[in-house]
């Protein structure tokens, strides 16, 4: 039996994996802001600890996973679910607004990492996973204050892996595309007052997209949960995993284009290194 530590498991994707890996008889710690919360969206079940998390807070985190040590013994997942999405152009979000997303998505995010790794550690055994996005390997319009809290997820998810492999422990970070969970709902996304009309058929466009793609999206939130539950029990899981075709498309058109501008500007990108001398070239 695993233990799993999960954050933002109140609704979304965080109630829908605690509920997959309760049925595959494992133990959950499933955190948030309200526990009550949980236990209405999953239910009791003798191998779930419902308790209080708001990731924002480094002291909570802590005590959170203190709290599941003492009470399964361990913490073989982590799941860094909690998070929301801002919508609007870059220069409409306020620096309020920025700095709310970047205190749950990242900061809180890290409060976690930091809380559980020292039992990880302690056990030389562990896997962490991150939630990220396709908006953290490819930025869209609107979505770019978004994009880039979820690109600094890639970026630490990935120097992670590294530093935790001789540890015996893993790290993925978890790309979705858009499911129908509530994610484009108000619980979950935060939308910038703030429109400046010169950016109407950009960022403006995207919040028209947003609202009608609401409970339309194509990837379906239960075979989520099951599939990152296989990934897990993988013994060679990856670093980056992508989920739903929309987004394996953007990646694959993302790297197309990296690709052909990297052949284009090669000359250039590797003219900027220093002369070779007489020891260099020895």
């Amino acid at each position: 039996m695993r233990v799993w530590f999960i954050t933002g498991a109140s609704r979304g994707f965080g109630a829908l994996v605690t509920k997959a890996v309760l049925d595959a008889g494992d133990a959950v710690v499933a955190t948030a802001r309200s526990p009550q919360a949980i236990v209405d969206a999953v239910g009791n079940h003798p191998r779930l600890l419902a308790i209080r998390l708001d990731v924002t807070r480094a002291s909570e985190a802590t005590e959170a996973a203190d709290m599941a040590v003492r009470h399964f013994g361990r913490i073989d997942v982590v799941f860094n679910n909690a998070g929301y999405g801002l919508l609007g152009a870059v220069e409409e979000a306020t620096a309020e607004e920025i700095e709310d997303l970047y205190r749950t998505n990242v900061f809180g995010l890290l409060a976690v990492i930091r809380a559980v790794l020292p039992h990880m550690r302690a056990r030389r055994s562990g896997h962490v996973l991150n939630m990220s996005s396709i908006g953290g390997y490819v930025g869209h319009q609107g979505w770019g204050i978004y994009c880039s809290t979820k690109f600094a997820i890639e970026g630490l998810t990935e120097a992670l892996a590294i530093e935790l492999a001789p540890l015996g422990i893993k790290s993925t970070v978890i790309e979705p595309g858009f499911f129908r969970t509530d994610f484009l709902d108000g619980q979950s996304l935060a939308v910038s007052p703030h429109m400046i009309d010169d950016y109407h058929a950009t960022s403006g466009a995207m919040r028209d997209f947003a609202a009608d793609a609401n409970h339309n999206q194509p990837g379906d939130p239960a075979r989520f949960a099951k599939a990152l539950l296989a990934m897990v029990d993988s013994p060679d899981p990856p670093r980056r995993m992508p989920f739903g075709s929309d987004t394996v498309r953007a990646i694959s058109a993302k790297n197309a284009v990296v690709d052909a501008e990297l052949a284009k500007w090669r000359g250039m990108a590797l003219s900027t290194d220093c002369p070779a001398t007489s020891i260099d070239a020895a």
